[in-house]
């Protein structure tokens, strides 16, 4: 009898959830071994099984990863964060980066307007480019109006900031190089503007050590931003209203509050090293699984049916994020 309850939720959604995370394992081993992004990975294997979506048996457990799991892994994010990385920055470094995020998000907004264009769709590239990537992109999608389209931008979004994210990691060194920046300020620069954590770190310790550590706390500010951004867009989508077969978007999602609960037992140092790594590794299992489920659910011509102003607004503003930082550094 007490099985009864379990068993019945494994046929309900294990069938899905097993196929999203054998993606997701499969989009990792294909990064470790050969190189690339793994998001980009997952979501072009998911996209291969887009049959999937429409089977009875794993459609569940598709929909519960794209959902649950997405918010649960970006909630775990919490765990790499502590306040005396983001302290030990330093106050001119910090506002910088905080102007910039609001900058690249404000950018992006009037951009979309300017092309007639929704303003979520702005809100979500500026997001995806200015804080974290893949992971701000599926954090602030989740409180736009569950609808097809919304649901296509969000993944043509993480396709293009993937793709420019792993572009970043080869061309910006480059830059630092021929510049001849000093470990802080190609730290600086590399964390600042690179979009997605694992990208940052390849581009950091392939110039020097002492670059790497500075561009990792950086990039942790930038997704300690996640928090404040999200709140302050939830305010917006509440005021704004929504589509009326939409429930409003809550203040602050309980995924945004498990990311600041975690921040915190981080820096009080509640947290052991050990947990705070296995809970990392989690997140990005989470994360990875969760775009799997989103690839297996849009198809290629769902993608190009949006044409080129999504990937327009993307380039626009990697190219603003990465002009202020660099005259920010520079100066």
């Amino acid at each position: 009898m007490p099985y009864r309850v379990p068993f019945a939720l494994w046929r309900r959604f294990g069938p899905g959830l097993s196929v999203c995370a054998l993606i997701a394992a499969a989009a990792a081993f294909v990064a470790e071994h050969h190189g690339g992004p793994p998001f980009l990975y997952a979501l072009l294997f998911g996209i291969a099984l887009h049959f999937l979506v429409d089977d009875e048996r794993a459609s569940p457990g598709i929909e519960l990863a794209s959902r649950f799991v997405l918010r649960l892994g970006v909630g775990l994010l919490g765990a790499r964060i502590t306040a005396a990385q983001i302290v030990g920055l330093g106050w001119l470094p910090a506002l910088l980066i905080i102007a910039v995020v609001a900058l690249t998000i404000t950018a992006g907004a009037l951009a979309a307007r300017r092309l007639r264009q929704p303003l979520t769709d702005g809100l979500l590239t500026g997001g995806a480019v200015a804080i974290c990537g893949a992971s701000a992109a599926l954090a602030i999608a989740a409180l736009l109006p569950r609808n097809e389209r919304n649901r296509k931008f969000t993944l043509l979004t993480v396709v293009g900031v993937t793709a420019l994210s792993t572009a970043a990691m080869i061309v910006y060194p480059a830059i630092v190089r021929a510049l001849d920046l000093d470990a802080r300020a190609a730290g600086i620069f590399l964390g600042g503007t690179i979009h997605d954590v694992a990208q940052v770190m390849g581009a950091g310790y392939m110039i020097s050590p002492a670059t790497g550590d500075v561009a990792a706390v950086v990039k942790l500010l930038r997704v300690s931003l996640l928090v404040p951004v999200v709140l302050v867009l939830s305010l917006l989508l509440r005021r704004n209203g929504t589509s009326p077969t939409t429930a409003r978007p809550p203040l602050l999602p309980w995924f945004l509050l498990l990311f600041c609960a975690l921040v915190a037992a981080n820096s009080l140092h509640w947290v052991p090293a050990a947990a705070g790594t296995a809970l990392g590794t989690l997140s990005r299992a989470c994360l990875l699984t969760a775009i799997a489920a989103l690839g297996i659910k849009t198809s290629f011509g769902d993608l190009r049916s949006l044409g080129w102003i999504p990937i327009a607004l993307l380039v626009g503003e990697t190219l603003l994020l990465a002009g202020v930082v660099l005259l920010g550094v520079w100066f």
